[in-house]
This record gives structure tokens, C-alpha cells and sequence, in this order.
């Protein structure tokens, strides 16, 4: 780890220090540091991940983004300083033109960096499913074209390097990628008149999801990730009876794949997914990735703590863009208190986007900082 890491552990309510033995502790490589907190084993430091959306780049003062960055080693320890960065946008998040993905959903969005959504349903009319033919995974994983070869290299490249090494199947991968073929209401509509073409459209689906999955499994990747997202803002997209139907044995039976082979198991999902959670970590599940104030911090911490390992999407809606930059202080600090332990079984994620201050957005790495040796 970088050795200008600002961090420490807190001993009162007061101002924090960072102990002078703080950066002798973090012994562990960084692989070794997740999976000790995947496994309840006693990590050097809660890992923390901040991800920068592409649009912040021209919402924002360029040079104060690489500020923030250069100045929070933990958090960004590869950053070289660019003059200009210009970001590559995915096909899904351009708004220069819609894209039309290899099954046939037309994305649109309105802003370049921010994923747009499907407004074109190549199954909103079951009469086309007769000659529809699913696309490729040697060449595509559903949304994006891949290379196989190219991911393979990078793949042996981080495990040659020590690295920590995440496959798994691209996000909306089946509920999402139902209601992009048919639309939403008409998905929910066939759920509950239990339309026989359903179940052949998921069998489709799968199959394409199982081979993905394999091939990502060839390469022995220390954890698989099956990111969906199925939550609103106060419940799910979709009934538990209807989850448990038509979307948790596929699920289950992609995941056993990666369970056989002592692959951790990872699921991702925004919205509040209190009535689903059972049965999400029912497959196997070793890491939920959810969002906090939406779930509820305590309902979080009674549901999961010391059981799965936690992986907290820190709140994008309310304290961080419209909170004060102590509010931001305190709201990591109440989680790594009340997720956290030293055996371990917490991660943390933020996602930055245009619309939260500055200040805040340093506070908040501040704190992901100092915090992550809360236990240590």
C-alpha cells in the first residue's frame, strides 16, 4: 500500500490521528486483504473502492477532480496526473446517437457517461420470438462486444502481478435484460398471466448466461459477480412469489458453477431489496453489494452482519449530494460501526456523479480513508 495513506482509527467523538504504527499494519497485499474480508478472517483495513462516473469529467473543474484524487493515495494509488482526460464512453452511455445492442434493445441516454435506458423492445410483440435468434457470448456479452483473448492476458497479467482477479456476467443480466426485451409492464403482465413464452425466452437467456459464465470460470477468477439490479425505491421490480418463480432458479443454477469451484460468489442490486434478500443469498452468495439508506443501515446490520459479507453502496441520493460535509463524516462512521468488525465482512463502494459538491465528495474521501482502518 501507498505510504502516504492518511488514515486512523478513532478513539472518541473528537478529531481523528492516524497512529504512527497505522502503516506498518497493512502487511497484506491487497488480493489477500479482500479475501481475509470476504471470509471474516481478520483483514488489515475495510477495503474501500470510489469510482469517478465518466460525465463527472464535464460536469465538473477537471483540474479539482485530479485534485481530489492526487491528494487520496488509498483510494486512487495508480493516479498519474493527465493534463486532460477525455473518457471513452461505452456505446449504452453515448448520447451522440442510440445503440441497438447485439439482442436487439435501442438505448438512448441524454448525457455522454451516464447508461441510458432501453426504449426499443425487440420482443414487445411475442409474434417476432419465433425467428429470434439470441447473439453470440464467443463475441458479446449480451450488451458490449468482448474479446476473449484480450480478457484472458488481462487475466494472466493480474494473477502474474498478485492482483485480485473479478469475472462475472454484465449487469441486467436477466430480470433487467427480460424487461429489455419485452418491456416492463408487459414482462410483469406475462409473469402473472404465466405466458408459456416466458419460460422459453429465459431458457434462451440462460443458456447464453451459462456459457458466459464458463468461459469466465475457465480462467479462475477469485470472485464471480451476478450484478442485477431489482429494487426501487421502496421495494422490488417484481414480486418475492414471482422472483422466486421465474428469476431464482436461474440464478441459482448459474451460480452453482462458481460455488463448485470455491469461486466467491457476488451479487450486486440498487433499490430496496429487503422482501428478496433470503433468497438472493439463498444460491450461495458469499458478498452482497446493496445500497445502505434505501435498505436501512440497521436492517442491513441485522440481516447480513457476521453471516455475508457485506459490500455497502454508500448513499448517492440524499446526504452526499444535499448533506453537509460532516453529515458525509458521520454517515461513514455510523456504518463502519455498525456493519464493521475487526473478523471483518465489510466492503465499501461510492459511485461519484455530477450534481454532489465538491466538498462533499472530498469529505466523503476523507472519511473512506481514515475509516478503513477503524478495526485495525
Amino acid at each position: 500500500m501507498p505510504g502516504s495513506i492518511l488514515m486512523g482509527y478513532p478513539s472518541s467523538r473528537g478529531p481523528m490521528v492516524a497512529p504512527d504504527d497505522v502503516y506498518e499494519r497493512i502487511k497484506m497485499t491487497k488480493r489477500e486483504n479482500i479475501l481475509r474480508a470476504v471470509r471474516f478472517e481478520q483483514p488489515d483495513y475495510i477495503p474501500m473502492t470510489f469510482c469517478i462516473n465518466g460525465a463527472c469529467w464535464h460536469h465538473y473543474e477537471q483540474n479539482a477532480l485530479r485534485d481530489l484524487m492526487e491528494s487520496h493515495p488509498f483510494l486512487f494509488p495508480d493516479f498519474q496526473r493527465q493534463k486532460a482526460v477525455a473518457p471513452r464512453f461505452a456505446y449504452n452511455n453515448s448520447a451522440a446517437q442510440p445503440y441497438t445492442d447485439p439482442w436487439g434493445c435501442v438505448w438512448e441516454t441524454t448525457d455522454d457517461g451516464i447508461t441510458g435506458s432501453v426504449h426499443g423492445h425487440p420482443l414487445a410483440d411475442w409474434a417476432r420470438f419465433d425467428t429470434f435468434t439470441p447473439p453470440d457470448p464467443s463475441v458479446t456479452d449480451g450488451t458490449y462486444p468482448i474479446d476473449w483473448e484480450k480478457i484472458r492476458a488481462e487475466v494472466q497479467q493480474k494473477k502474474a502481478a498478485g492482483e485480485f482477479v473479478a469475472g462475472g456476467l454484465p449487469h441486467g443480466h436477466t430480470f433487467l435484460r427480460l424487461v429489455d426485451l419485452r418491456g416492463y409492464e408487459n414482462l410483469i403482465f406475462d409473469m402473472i398471466d404465466e405466458e408459456p413464452n416466458l419460460n422459453k425466452l429465459i431458457d434462451m437467456l440462460e443458456t447464453f448466461n451459462a456459457e458466459y459464465v464458463r468461459r469466465w470460470l475457465e480462467l479462475d477468477p477469485d470472485m464471480m459477480s451476478y450484478p442485477e439490479d431489482l429494487g426501487m425505491q421502496v421495494g422490488p421490480m417484481l414480486s418475492p412469489a414471482n422472483f422466486r418463480k421465474y428469476i431464482k432458479p436461474s440464478y441459482q443454477r448459474l451460480m452453482k458453477p462458481a460455488r463448485e469451484k470455491g469461486v466467491i460468489v457476488h451479487m450486486h442490486s440498487d433499490g430496496d431489496i429487503r422482501t428478496l434478500a433470503d433468497d438472493l443469498v439463498d444460491g450461495g452468495v458469499e458478498v452482497v453489494n446493496l445500497q445502505d439508506l434505501v435498505n436501512g443501515i440497521d436492517w442491513i446490520a441485522g440481516t447480513f452482519t457476521g453471516r455475508t459479507c457485506i459490500e455497502l453502496d454508500i448513499d448517492r441520493q440524499n446526504i452526499t449530494p444535499r448533506g453537509t460535509p460532516k453529515d458525509v463524516e458521520d454517515l461513514i462512521r455510523r456504518e463502519v460501526e455498525t456493519l464493521g468488525g475487526k473478523d471483518g465482512g465489510l466492503m465499501m463502494i461510492y459511485g461519484l456523479y455530477p450534481g454532489v459538491p465538491l466538498e462533499n465528495a472530498r469529505a466523503l474521501m476523507d472519511a473512506m480513508e481514515r475509516y478503513a482502518t477503524y478495526y485495525s
